[in-house]
C-alpha cells in the first residue's frame, strides 16, 4: 500500500525513512522492556471505526485517522485558519562567542497576536534542519535562565539545528491569552500556534522545510505532543514527561485544568486533582465520559517518528499505551521502532535523557 498520498508533503522525507541502523541509544529506547512486550492498556481500540468496523489494511487508515481527529476537534473546538506566512520579525542580535547566532524575534502566532522568542542557529549557510521548542518562557530553552538540562534549543543548535523558542501566549501558562478568533481549548490552541511556528520556520531560507521537528518538556511536552499530532506538519517529535495518558492519580498529569483541556464557560474548577469539590469540566469532562485517551492523539502521528522522554509521570508502564499506537505503525508498514521511550526516575531531564533526544533528531531529521 502506498501511504504517501495520506501525508503532507513535508512529512514525506520521514515517512519513507527506515528505522535501520539506529544508534545504540535509540535502539535501546525503541526496545519494549520484557515485562511490557505484548501488553496493552485497556483503551478504546485505535483500529476500529466508531460504527464497529475493523481497520484491517493501510488503505482504511486515512479515514480512521480523520474520524479520530474530527472527534477530538469537535470536543476541543475548531482552529482558526492557519496563517499562510506568519510574520517572524528579527529584532536584535545578541553577541555570542560559541559560533551560534542568537536573534531576538517576534513570531506571529495567530491573527493579530505576536509572541517574543529567540532564534538560535549555527553561523553558516543552510539548508539546515530545524526544531521548534515551546516552554513557559524561551530563555530556558536557549540556556540563559540557569536551567541547563532544559536548554533543548541550545543543545540542538550546537549540533547544527536552527531552533525557534517561544513561551506561553501572553506570558502566563495558567492564564493563556487566547486570540479572539479562537474557540478552542487552550492546549489545542497551543497546537495551532505550533502549526504556525512550523510555517514560520519553513519560510526561512536557511531551513530545510522537510526536516522540522518539535520538542518540549512537561508543559512544553504537552504543547509539543498536541502541536505535532493535531497537524501533519512536523516530521518528528519529542515530548519530555508530559504524561502521555490521562492519569488522575498524578498531580502533574493535569489535563483537567482550564489552562489545558478543562476550560468551561460556566464553571472554573479549583486547581488540583479531580475530586468532589473540583470535578471535571470543559472538553476534558466530555473526553473522559466518552472513553477517549491520549493514545488516540499519538496515533495521529503515524507513521512519523516520536520519542517519549519519560520521567516520573511517564514510567515504563506507559508502554501499555504505546504498544497500541505501534499497531497503527505496523498496519501502515512503518517500523514500530519509530515509537520509542526512555525512562528516568525524576521528572527533570538529565544528561543521559537529553543525549537520546539529540540523537533522535540527528537520526530522523539528519545532520546538516
Amino acid at each position: 500500500m502506498n501511504l504517501l498520498p495520506t501525508l503532507s508533503l513535508v512529512a514525506l522525507a520521514i515517512a519513507t525513512t527506515q528505522a535501520t541502523d539506529l544508534p545504540p541509544s535509540l535502539s535501546q529506547a525503541a526496545s519494549v522492556p520484557e515485562a511490557w512486550r505484548g501488553q496493552k492498556a485497556d483503551l478504546k481500540p485505535l483500529l476500529q471505526f466508531a460504527d464497529g468496523r475493523r481497520v484491517t489494511e493501510a488503505a482504511q487508515w486515512p479515514q480512521r485517522r480523520a474520524e479520530i481527529l474530527q472527534q477530538w476537534m469537535e470536543l476541543l473546538g475548531p482552529w482558526p485558519a492557519l496563517l499562510e506566512h506568519p510574520v517572524l520579525r528579527q529584532k536584535e542580535r545578541v553577541p555570542r562567542n560559541d559560533g551560534l547566532l542568537q536573534i531576538r524575534v517576534e513570531l506571529q502566532i495567530a491573527p493579530q497576536r505576536f509572541e517574543s522568542g529567540w532564534l538560535l542557529q549555527p553561523d553558516r549557510q543552510g539548508p539546515m534542519p530545524a526544531v521548534f521548542v515551546p516552554f513557559y518562557e524561551p530563555e530556558t530553552s536557549i540556556g540563559t535562565a540557569g536551567k541547563p538540562q532544559r536548554d533543548f534549543a541550545l543543545q540542538l543548535a550546537r549540533r547544527g539545528f536552527v531552533t525557534l523558542s517561544i513561551g506561553s501566549p501572553g506570558g502566563d501558562a495558567r492564564k493563556p491569552l487566547l486570540c479572539p478568533e479562537c474557540s478552542t481549548q487552550p492546549l489545542s490552541y497551543l497546537g495551532y500556534i505550533s502549526a504556525n511556528a512550523w510555517q514560520a520556520l519553513a519560510d526561512l531560507p536557511q531551513v530545510d522545510a522537510k526536516r522540522i521537528g518539535i520538542v518540549g518538556h512537561s508543559y512544553g511536552g504537552k504543547w509539543s505532543m498536541f502541536g505535532a499530532c493535531l497537524s501533519q506538519r512536523y516530521a518528528a517529535a519529542v515530548w519530555s514527561d508530559p504524561g502521555i495518558a490521562f492519569d488522575e492519580s498524578r498531580a502533574s498529569i493535569n489535563y483537567q485544568e482550564p489552562w489545558y483541556l478543562g476550560l468551561d464557560a460556566h464553571i472554573t474548577r479549583k486547581p488540583g486533582l479531580v475530586r468532589a469539590d473540583s470535578p471535571r469540566t470543559g472538553a476534558y469532562k466530555n473526553l473522559r465520559q466518552r472513553g477517549h485517551d491520549l493514545h488516540e492523539v499519538q496515533a495521529l502521528m503515524a507513521p512519523r517518528p516520536f520519542l517519549v522522554s519519560g520521567g516520573a509521570e511517564d514510567p515504563p508502564k506507559r508502554w501499555g499505551l504505546l504498544n497500541a499506537v505501534r499497531e497503527v505503525y505496523s498496519l501502515l508498514g512503518a517500523d514500530p521502532q519509530r515509537v520509542a521511550m526512555t525512562n528516568r526516575p525524576d521528572h527533570d531531564p538529565n544528561p543521559q535523557s537529553n543525549q537520546v533526544i539529540v540523537d533522535f533528531f540527528c537520526h530522523w531529521l539528519g545532520r546538516p
